[in-house]
């Protein structure tokens, strides 16, 4: 694995959704660095991945009430632990769902191991709620995927805060989970 400044010289065999990404990022001005890899499916991969970005790629959720008529989507550490209850309160949702992989690819365009913020820049009909855990948003950069798992991007908070968010038409909540039983 390389690291590598913006998008991939050679598009061929990528999909238009993570080509819509880097559309996107380059549009808005906003930095960004890109390591290709395969499908992480264990944590030492994660690991490996994460060493190459210089820093630790976001767990992301896709949620949904038990109506499935509230959608969230939940970043968090990717060490820390997801408790329901702990979430569930402090959005006023009882019982919390994984949402299924249809409505992921419905409102963000990703698929299952894909999931990132970047897919907000598809949900043109506001379906999403974006929730982040205070613990992400105090570091410099954000780990995330281009709505792809073979690519992982590392881009400044700020920019994802104050750049990409405004231009897709989303807010944050920030929540506070404590990963403790």
């Amino acid at each position: 694995m390389e690291l590598y400044t913006g998008r991939p010289e050679n598009t061929e065999g990528r999909l238009p959704r993570e080509i819509r990404t880097y559309d996107t990022l380059d549009r808005l001005g906003i930095a960004y660095q890109r390591t290709d890899h395969e499908r992480a499916d264990n944590m030492e991969a994660c690991n490996e991945i994460d060493a190459i970005l210089g820093v630790t790629i976001c767990k992301n959720l896709f949620l949904c009430n038990r109506q499935k008529t509230v959608f969230y989507l939940l970043m968090m550490p990717g060490d820390k632990k997801f408790k329901t209850k702990e979430l569930s309160k402090q959005i006023d949702s009882a019982r919390l769902s994984f949402a299924d992989p249809e409505d992921m690819l419905k409102y963000l365009d990703i698929e299952p191991g894909a999931v990132s913020i970047m897919g907000l820049m598809n949900d043109t009909g506001k379906a999403v709620q974006l929730l982040v855990d205070e613990d992400v948003l105090e570091g410099e950069y954000i780990g995330c995927h281009p709505c792809v798992c073979t690519s992982s991007l590392k881009i400044r908070t700020e920019d994802i805060l104050q750049v990409f968010l405004p231009a897709v038409g989303h807010t944050l909540r920030t929540v506070h989970l404590t990963g403790e039983d």
